[in-house]
């Protein structure tokens, strides 16, 4: 199993944590999203390694977006 974390930019509540968990659980091979809105940081588990872009793409369906070097 492979974890990877990413900061998320713009979540102000509880219901941006679960938009951004919601569409980040649906990128293939995700098998966990963890989400800490005081200080935007996600963590992604999944089966191997997971794939950036992918996931930033989740979170921009979510209405937000990944932190550059994060």
């Amino acid at each position: 199993m492979s974890t990877a974390t990413f900061t998320v930019k713009g979540m102000t509540c509880g219901h941006c944590v679960s938009s951004v968990k919601e569409e980040v659980s649906e990128v293939a091979g995700v098998t966990s999203v963890e989400v800490d809105l005081a200080s935007g940081l996600l963590t992604v588990g999944s089966e191997g390694p997971v794939d950036a872009a992918s996931i930033s793409t989740a979170v921009k369906e979510a209405g937000y977006e990944l932190v550059a070097g994060s």
